[in-house]
């Protein structure tokens, strides 16, 4: 408790630890919104509520780690990310995804779970156990006298992450496919009337989803660590700013991601690095109460 007191008055004692764990905070966040994002598409187009969501996001930075171990430019492993894991998303999609979407929520959670453990296991056999990271050789920025460093590795990957972002977004809104995703989206039949092939929307839907992830992975790896076995921390970060934010809400996502991001590295100043992950399941369920509570008055609202 003593620990946690001193780390408590360190934020106010020295303000600049607060400037330090925000920016932090902020550039970590920028990664969860990218892989959110694609959460979002998927739940909100298919109804899938995709609990594999992190083992895409591990796939991907593991297909950029070795591409790296194999001389390759570390930054050329985010569009092979993105290529590859299009393709086997493609591919889930047509195996498993397809064959739960008019299925019941317990059916969907349940193929996506074992789904999930597949790939970890998998990447756990093909990789090994040990966290694994790319070192880019860059330099690093330093502000308020040295007590706020940004390493240029970690400013590239939030930049590459904003452009993939921005990327998506502009195709959801001047394209006919991302026109379809949307029309698809709001109402599904109507759309299969308009003519729309909806079977289509969501195999596209889906390999989207994962080239997102498979991007988002390979920035991580440049800038965090990855682990076999670290994909459902992440899909429970993808899923608490979803829920958070609503489906179809972009900016919700975005800000929600940033949030979660900054109060993870607040929880790891306070508590210790190992209650970071922690703090992302608390706040999954003080998400979840919070809606709780917002569905219980609105039904009291509306006898």
């Amino acid at each position: 408790m003593d620990q946690i007191l001193g780390n408590i008055s360190l934020l106010f004692e020295f303000p600049v630890v607060n400037m330090k764990i925000i920016v932090d905070g902020l550039m970590i966040g920028a990664l969860f919104a990218l892989a959110a994002y694609g959460l979002a598409l998927v739940w909100g187009v298919m109804n899938v509520k995709n609990l594999a969501q992190g083992d895409f996001v591990m796939a991907g930075g593991y297909i950029a780690w070795w591409l790296e171990k194999q001389g390759l430019p570390a930054l050329l492993g985010v569009p092979a990310a993105f290529i590859v894991l299009w393709g086997f998303g493609w591919v889930v999609y047509k195996l498993v995804i397809s064959r739960v979407i008019e299925r019941d929520l317990f059916t969907s959670l349940l193929a996506t779970f074992g789904l999930a453990i597949m790939m970890a296991q998998i990447l756990n056999l093909l990789f090994g156990s040990d966290t694994q990271s790319v070192q880019l050789e860059y330099d690093t920025l330093y502000f308020i006298d040295g007590f706020v460093d940004i390493p240029i590795a970690k400013l590239i990957g939030v930049l590459m992450a904003a452009v993939l972002a921005t990327g998506v977004i502009i195709f959801m809104k001047v394209s006919r496919m991302g026109q379809a995703i949307r029309a698809t989206s709001q109402d599904s039949r109507a759309a299969r009337v308009l003519g729309i092939d909806t079977e289509k929307v969501y195999a596209f839907t889906f390999s989207l989803n994962s080239a997102i992830c498979g991007a988002a992975g390979a920035i991580i790896v440049m800038v965090w660590v990855i682990q076999p076995f670290y994909g459902i921390t992440y899909s429970i970060r993808a899923f608490v700013i979803v829920t958070a934010a609503g489906l179809g809400n972009l900016p919700g996502v975005i800000a929600a991601g940033l949030g979660i991001g900054v109060a993870e590295q607040y929880g790891a100043h306070i508590f210790g690095i190992g209650y970071q992950q922690a703090i992302a399941v608390l706040l999954l369920l003080l998400v979840l109460l919070v809606r709780l509570l917002q569905q219980r008055q609105m039904r009291q609202s509306l006898q």
